[in-house]
């Protein structure tokens, strides 16, 4: 298994597998909108390959909590014939080894609690987030407010 950054080619196959694992509705979550107009960071979206095809992908976007910068990790997706192999835990692994600031993604805490993620109080992710799924990891001391799509300059 071979990861390594995704690249422009990789666009198309990412999103179908972001289709297969999440269905075509993904987009209409509240994620989303703070993605939309906004690039996500190259060196932090990864790929992961097997004898060519894509098994899996993550993606890190750069978001705003309150006016201090942050980092939204996901869409983490692994193909379903590989889920179980631990795939997602490396790509995990790999964007929070390198990954600079302060990171917030939403998702189950049993699951990512392994990676340092811990429920995030005062940090308001879009309507209709569930408050209990809001995870960070980092430095998050006096970090509040609402999370905001980073500004594009």
């Amino acid at each position: 298994m071979e990861i390594a950054p995704e690249t422009s080619e990789d666009w198309w196959e990412v999103e179908a597998l972001l289709d297969l694992c999440f269905g075509p509705g993904r987009t209409a979550l509240s994620s989303y909108r703070l993605r939309d107009g906004v690039d996500p960071v190259p060196a932090l979206c990864l790929v992961a390959r097997d004898g060519g095809a894509i098994a899996g992908a993550i993606r890190t976007w750069p978001c705003a909590v309150g006016t201090r910068p942050a980092l939204l990790l996901g869409p983490v997706a692994v193909h379903p014939t590989r889920q179980g192999e631990g795939l997602g835990a490396q790509l995990i692994g790999a964007v929070l080894s390198i990954a600079p600031t302060r990171v917030i993604l939403v998702g189950d805490e049993p699951y990512y609690r392994r990676f340092g993620f811990r429920r995030l109080h005062g940090v308001e992710m879009p309507p209709p987030t569930n408050p209990g799924r809001v995870l960070g990891v980092g430095d998050w001391t006096g970090v509040t407010g609402p999370v905001t799509r980073a500004t594009t300059d």
